[in-house]
């Protein structure tokens, strides 16, 4: 359970009190380890992100709010399994039952490929990305759903979404930076992530926001499957999080592995916890 969150599996008064009905925010685990490349080990990114996370503090001195209060709710892991169509298929049905209940999902990655069925599900009209990868490829090794065709299979498959925008990435093919070439791509380097008005972009629009882990610079977190120097800082991240909230629908941090010492589960749990804080103090 994320720390902070009540256990929707638990039962009686407890599931009564704090569970999906009365929900403003619901965890779900997608551990999902199918095509990670160089180094895999994201299907532990969901437990370890909680796990990390248990150190932080339950009041947050900026918004003046305590986690615990918020409306957390922990739906706990959708177990993947190796038929990755069928897999996030599922996915989709349980982040869709978390928007129906009109409840923002917060998904713990796993690989990043575990974005597009919850962007189905929450139907944005921009898709706001911190990652250091344009993922932007029609194909990986032949796979059309590899984790480094994220983006380019959300921009292509769900209707709604008319913009992507990719913040810290610095490497991609040939193929991927013609794409990102097109009027529904922006691309900002991780030099101008500090000087680019994200919200400016969002105004009148519904976003979600994903972060990859990778998209920090890898000496904050290394433990992650691709990892890419001259990225971005923890703080930068931090602000384009909370600049985001406010106009954000759903939310994920993956692409977090077992490979360091927690760091790279730490941001992470860092930052979805800033993002509970800042979309609650903006209602």
């Amino acid at each position: 359970m994320f720390p902070g969150a009540s256990d929707e599996r638990e039962g009686g008064d407890v599931a009564d009190e704090f569970g999906r009905a009365n929900a403003n925010f619901v965890v779900v685990g997608a551990p999902l380890d199918v095509s990670t490349t160089f180094q895999p080990g994201t299907r532990f990114g969901p437990r370890r992100i909680r796990t990390f996370a248990e150190t932080f503090d339950d009041y947050d001195r900026r918004t003046d709010q305590y986690f615990s209060d918020l409306g957390v709710v922990d739906h706990g892991d959708v177990r993947a399994w190796d038929d990755v169509e069928a897999y996030l298929e599922w996915l989709e049905g349980t982040v869709r039952d978390v928007v129906w209940d009109e409840a923002v999902p917060l998904v713990l990655g796993g690989e990043h490929t575990v974005s597009l069925p919850a962007v189905r599900a929450v139907e944005p009209e921009v898709f706001v990305c911190l990652d250091a990868h344009l993922d932007l490829r029609e194909a990986y090794d032949g796979n059309p759903l590899s984790h480094a065709c994220v983006t380019r299979r959300i921009l292509e498959d769900v209707d709604t979404v008319e913009e992507a925008i990719i913040l810290g990435a610095r490497t991609g093919s040939e193929e991927e930076w013609d794409r990102a070439e097109g009027d529904d791509v922006t691309v900002v380097p991780p030099e101008d992530v500090a000087e680019f008005s994200v919200a400016d972009r969002l105004e009148g629009r519904d976003a979600y926001l994903s972060v990859d882990i990778d998209g920090a610079d890898p000496a904050y977190a290394p433990g992650t499957g691709t990892m890419e120097p001259f990225g971005l800082e923890p703080r930068e991240m931090r602000e384009v999080v909370r600049e985001v909230a406010s106009q954000a629908t759903g939310f994920d941090v993956v692409e977090v592995n077992d490979r360091d010492d927690g760091q790279a589960a730490s941001l992470a749990g860092k930052l979805l916890r800033e993002f509970v804080f800042s979309h609650a103090a903006s209602r």
